[in-house]
């Protein structure tokens, strides 16, 4: 056997043992893909999970919300802070879940499951009035997204049954 021989097998070698290589490579790729998108998601349900709480755990903070969705500006300015505060916090959160939209690792149907929560809490006046003041917090893309939600007009429908008509606000001892 000559040289040429040699080297000829030996690059017949390279080629069956370098293409399982490499389609062993690009499954694992992908399964490490599948896995990021997985756990991007799960942390994102549980921040939005922990979000929530708030709202369960204090009825008062409940009463605030309740009044906040309802009007912004009618809000004593303890209360205003408070629910800024937990806005805030929300709309970063859905921020966060459309930019992980945007760049792939939200499904189209999480995502609209997303946008329709987001569109129903929105579509309240008081929603409204404190994004006029904080939108400015906030990325100009996603900006457009809210502005964009905003503009459908959509009936607000998220607390509908609530009788939001019989909140009352709290006595304050001052």
């Amino acid at each position: 056997m000559n040289w040429e021989m040699l080297s000829a097998v030996g690059q017949l070698a390279a080629v069956f043992v370098g293409i399982p290589s490499l389609i062993y490579l690009a499954v694992q790729i992908r399964e490490q893909t599948k896995e990021r998108r997985q756990s991007a998601v799960n942390t994102l349900t549980t921040e939005w999970g922990d979000l929530t709480c708030a709202l369960n755990d204090s009825a008062e903070f409940s009463a605030i919300y309740l009044r906040g969705v309802k009007s912004f500006t009618d809000l004593d300015p303890v209360s205003k802070l408070r629910f800024s505060a937990f806005f805030n916090r929300f709309l970063n959160y859905f921020e966060g879940m459309y930019f992980a939209h945007r760049d792939g690792l939200l499904t189209a149907s999480a995502w609209g499951k997303i946008e329709r929560t987001v569109s129903d809490l929105i579509a309240y006046p008081g929603v409204q009035e404190w994004w006029k003041t904080r939108r400015h917090w906030h990325t100009e893309e996603f900006g457009r997204v809210v502005d964009a939600i905003i503009a459908k007009g959509d009936e607000p429908k998220a607390y509908s049954t609530y009788n939001l008509r019989e909140l009352v606000a709290p006595k304050t001892g001052t």
